[in-house]
Formats: C-alpha cells, sequence, structure tokens
C-alpha cells in the first residue's frame, strides 16, 4: 500500500494526506473552539444575508436590470440551494474529519486532485468570500438607513449608496466601516473574536424566531398568488442567486486548525449548522412573502418593511437593529474564511509567505486579514448589491464540485484511511453535489462568467508566474 499521496509531478502534484495528517498545527493558530462554538460559526455564515437581504432581493426581483422577481418560490430557491448544499456538506464533513487543516476546499482538492485545481479554488474563493463579506455590509447598510430614518436621522445622501443606486449616491460609506471593524475584531484573536461571534449568533436566531413567532399572524395568503411569478426557471436562477447564503459550513472548516478537536468536531458542526439554517430559512420565506406582496417588498430592508406594512412600526425599528447585529457574523465567517484560504496558499508557498506571517500573541494572520478587509470594504462602498452578490456563487459552485468530485476520488484510492465521518450513498450522494452545482452555474449571468473568466485568467498568470515555482512541493526535498 502507498504511503505518499505526493505522487504527480508539475501542475497536478498532490500534498501528501498521510503528512498533512502527521503535521497537526505547526502554523501557531490557537486552538480555541469548541464544538457549539464552530457550529455557531457555521450557522452565522448561513443565516444573515439569506433571510434579512436575499429572500427579499430575489423575491422582488431588479426590473431596472431586467430580472423578474421570483415571488414566493424564493422558498423554492432556498430548498434547491439547500438540496444541493446538503449534498456538498457530506462531502465537506468527511473531507473535515479526515484533513483538519486550514484552507477547507483549497485544502481537500490539492491533496487529492493536484495542484493547479487546489489553486483555482483557492483563488476563486479569495474572491467569493471577499464579495459575499461586501454583500451583506451592503444588506447591513441598507437596515442601517432603514432604522436612522425611523428615529428622524438623515445621512447625506453621497454617503448611502454605491454610485447609481440613489440620487447624490457616491459611496456605501457604512458598508465599508463595517468591513473595517470585522477585520479590527478578527486580528484581536479567535478567542476573543469567536465568543463575540457565539453571542451574536445566538441574539440572531432569538430574532429569526420573533419574526417567524409574530409574523405568521399577519400572513395573508393571498400573497402567495402567484406563487411562481417567473416559472420555474424563474426559481432556478433565484436559486444560483442564493445559493451563497446556505454554505457557511465551507467557510466555518478552514477554521479546521483552530478547533480544540478537529476530526471529531468539524463535521459534526457542519452538519448541525446547515439543519438548523434550512429549517429557519424555510420558516422565513413563508413569512416575509406572505406579510407583503412581493412586488412590494423592499429588497434591502424586506423584513421590516414588511411588518411596518402591516402596522408594526416599533417591531419594524427593533428588527431593523436586531439585523444590524445578527448579520455582523456573516461578515465574521467569512472574512475569517477568506483570511484562513489566503494564509493556507501562503504557507504552501503559492502566494508569498509575506501573508502567511502570524501575530505571535493573538496567534491569528493579521496581514491577509487587513488585505481582505480593504479589498471587502473597497468592494461594498462602490458596487450596487446585485453586482457584488454577482461576483459571489460561481467560485463556489465550483468548489463545491470539486470537493465532492474529490471525496469520490479519494474514497477509492485510499479507502484505508481513518474517517471520521463517511459520507452516505457514495457515490450517489457527491455525485448529486456535482450534478447540481453544475446545473445552478449555468443559470448564473453571462456577466458574472465574464467576471470568473477575468479573475480566472489573472489567476492563471500569477500562478505560473510565482505559485508553480514557489510551491513548497517544488522545492527540492519536498
Amino acid at each position: 500500500m502507498a504511503t505518499n499521496l505526493g505522487s504527480g509531478s508539475g501542475i497536478f502534484r498532490r500534498k501528501p494526506v498521510d503528512q498533512i495528517m502527521k503535521e497537526g498545527a505547526p502554523s501557531g493558530l490557537d486552538r480555541s473552539l469548541g464544538l457549539w462554538q464552530l457550529t455557531a460559526i457555521g450557522v452565522g455564515g448561513i443565516i444573515g444575508a439569506g433571510i434579512f437581504t436575499l429572500a427579499g432581493s430575489v423575491a422582488h426581483g431588479d426590473p431596472a436590470r431586467g430580472i423578474p422577481g421570483v415571488g414566493p418560490a424564493v422558498l423554492i430557491s432556498f430548498l434547491i440551494a439547500g438540496i444541493a448544499s446538503a449534498a456538498a456538506a457530506f462531502s465537506y464533513a468527511e473531507f473535515a474529519g479526515l484533513i483538519p487543516r486550514s484552507g477547507s476546499a483549497y485544502t481537500y482538492g490539492y491533496a487529492v486532485l493536484g495542484e493547479i485545481v487546489g489553486w483555482f479554488i483557492g483563488w476563486d474563493l479569495l474572491l467569493e468570500y471577499t464579495a459575499i463579506v461586501s454583500v451583506v455590509a451592503i444588506g447591513i447598510s441598507g437596515y442601517f438607513s432603514f432604522l436612522l430614518g425611523e428615529l428622524g436621522v438623515h445621512l447625506p445622501a453621497w454617503m448611502l449608496g454605491a454610485p447609481g443606486t440613489g440620487d447624490g449616491h457616491r459611496v456605501d460609506l457604512f458598508a465599508m466601516l463595517l468591513c473595517l471593524f470585522i477585520a479590527f475584531l478578527l486580528n484581536r484573536g479567535m478567542k476573543a473574536a469567536a465568543r463575540w461571534e457565539t453571542a451574536m449568533v445566538a441574539l440572531k436566531v432569538a430574532i429569526v424566531l420573533v419574526v417567524v413567532g409574530v409574523g405568521v399572524f399577519y400572513v395573508n395568503t393571498a400573497n402567495y398568488h402567484p406563487f411562481a411569478p417567473a416559472g420555474f426557471s424563474g426559481a432556478l436562477t433565484g436559486a444560483a442567486t442564493v445559493f451563497f447564503a446556505v454554505f457557511g459550513y465551507d467557510a466555518m472548516s478552514t477554521a479546521a486548525e483552530e478547533s480544540k478537536d478537529a476530526q471529531r468536531h468539524m463535521p459534526k458542526a457542519i452538519m448541525y449548522s446547515l439543519a438548523i439554517s434550512m429549517v429557519l430559512y424555510v420558516a422565513a420565506c413563508l413569512v416575509l412573502t406572505g406579510m407583503q406582496n412581493y412586488t412590494q417588498i423592499d429588497p434591502k430592508s424586506g423584513f421590516s418593511t414588511a411588518f411596518q406594512s402591516v402596522g408594526l412600526n416599533g417591531l419594524a425599528t427593533v428588527l431593523a437593529a436586531g439585523a444590524i447585529i445578527g448579520i455582523l457574523t456573516v461578515l465574521f465567517t467569512f472574512m475569517m474564511g477568506a483570511s484562513r484560504v489566503g494564509f493556507s496558499m501562503s504557507r504552501d508557498g503559492l502566494l508569498p509567505q509575506w501573508f502567511a506571517k502570524v501575530h505571535p500573541e493573538r496567534q491569528v494572520p493579521t496581514r491577509m486579514t487587513w488585505v481582505l478587509g480593504i479589498a471587502s470594504a473597497l468592494i461594498a462602498g462602490l458596487l450596487p448589491i446585485s453586482e457584488a452578490a454577482e461576483l459571489t456563487n460561481i467560485g463556489i459552485l465550483l468548489a463545491f464540485a470539486v470537493v465532492c468530485v474529490a471525496v469520490i476520488v479519494l474514497r477509492y484510492r485510499r479507502p484505508e484511511l481513518p474517517r471520521t465521518f463517511r459520507t452516505p450513498g457514495m457515490p450517489f450522494v457527491p455525485a448529486i453535489g456535482v450534478i447540481a452545482s453544475l446545473w445552478l452555474i449555468t443559470y448564473l449571468e453571462w456577466v458574472t462568467w465574464v467576471r470568473f473568466a477575468v479573475w480566472f485568467l489573472i489567476g492563471l498568470v500569477i500562478y505560473l508566474a510565482y505559485g508553480k515555482r514557489k510551491s513548497a512541493l517544488a522545492q527540492p526535498g519536498a
């Protein structure tokens, strides 16, 4: 039996799985996260943008750009995305128990399918996670503007939105400041940051339960007709748009080296966080589209305006404040994920080692975190939410497909490896994840493909000019 999975040459050389398992965590990262903190980070990444921002945005549509609203069928969009995500979640859970290392899909792809695959997945995730942070920051900014308006505070128009999103809008200043605040928080140390994240997740779940518990009494079933104004194809397009709202466990799995017992806790945290989140998504979508006709839903602060429309102005104001606090957890999870992917790529030599520097006391990759914080702030401040959202999907879907393929390959290539969790229905369940991910990709807007192609080419140039030569596996004795 071979003990070295580092076979292959050139761009298809692989990181040895056996070596990864023996290395432990020599990175200097702080192992401080338990099962429920990991689950909270996963729920924090999944619940937020989907309920408080994208549910209303997808249901309402974007008439100015010719994108029809899917109406109450946004529920179907979330279910389709959830099923596809669940198929991939099983694969992530198996890898998380087998390879408890930072980097998530990047590390899994590198170990099983080769360096070039790992590079492109990591390169894509850097963009996707950063864009998600930006989208969510814009969404929080919308609730913040609503809240200030309810309190009689009116800020200058120039600072309330990206250019083209309203009269006089020049920059979404609050969204930018949020991104920089999360970067600051993450750089204070994982133990303190995780405590804050857990508390915010508990508050957020409580808010969602209040939304559902109160809103159900104001549902008008007439608002469910027509259920799918854009047809089933519209619901599929909606599924591709909301997909990033149902995979926070992916970003959470990048924190494997900061878990107290990653091999046991990571698989459980992945499954727990997805199950909790999908129940809340289904209930919230039913309430939102039942309280208000989809054509009248505010795409930026849907629930607040829905409660306002039924005369619950006080609750609408409280909800806006709670949404601002609760959605912060999404920013935390995905900026953490992006920084850990970048850290892992730098540690492997595919990006400059400068980015892999860990703070000696706080034990976090401060340099990579600040770079990504500034990048997400610029996107959030200068792009409207619909355009920023288009940056978030294609790379994630490809990452899901790669992980599902990799789990099949490794199961047959190395069946004897000790796995704390095994994907059920092998190879059919991972195959569903692959098919669903590739299918959803075909429903994305053409501009998404153009931007992905540009990012892909930039990544290829960087890899060939730098990563291929500087890779740790390319050094003598590797």
